[in-house]
């Protein structure tokens, strides 16, 4: 019996590294780094830079009709949301023309993190406790100059 417990400890332990390991993902472009030093400003237009890269990630909505590449790469630790390490951000700027005026690039300095202030969303106004929502109305509706003019005079349309 004692070999079954070693091995049942040794089978524990093995679970439990097996745990704490972190998973690697990657979201987005697969960057090719001589495909994206091949597009040159000035040279280049919509046409050769998705033949080259491919289709964006994203194009901008508004204003001018820039392309945006982006390439994440994360982290995730057993039982935690995935963590960005390294990132990516090829910013495409084109000309009226359509052709490549410039090509920016960025990194993690342009990730935030958010986080959010507890479990309750801030707004303007009064607080109401559970009791006074469920109950607040009774005695509003119908009542004189109330919402539904129930005790004025007249119809629906005030006539």
């Amino acid at each position: 019996m004692p070999v079954m417990g070693r091995i049942l400890g040794l089978a524990f332990a093995t679970l439990a590294l097996g745990a704490c390991a972190s998973i690697k993902d990657h979201r987005g472009y697969l960057v090719d780094q001589a495909l994206l030093d091949s597009v040159m400003p000035g040279v280049d237009n919509r046409v050769s830079v998705e033949r080259t890269l491919g289709r964006p990630t994203f194009v901008s909505q508004f204003g001018r009709q820039d392309w945006y590449y982006v390439s994440t790469n994360t982290r995730q630790k057993a039982f935690t949301r995935p963590q960005p390490k390294e990132q990516l951000l090829v910013h495409i700027v084109f000309d009226e023309k359509g052709n490549v005026a410039a090509v920016e690039r960025t990194g993690m300095e342009q990730v935030v993190k958010i986080d959010p202030d507890g479990a309750k969303t801030p707004t303007l106004g009064r607080q109401r406790t559970f009791l006074e929502d469920l109950f607040g109305n009774i005695g509003q509706v119908g009542a004189p100059g109330g919402a539904a003019g129930g005790g004025g005079p007249g119809g629906p349309n005030g006539s």
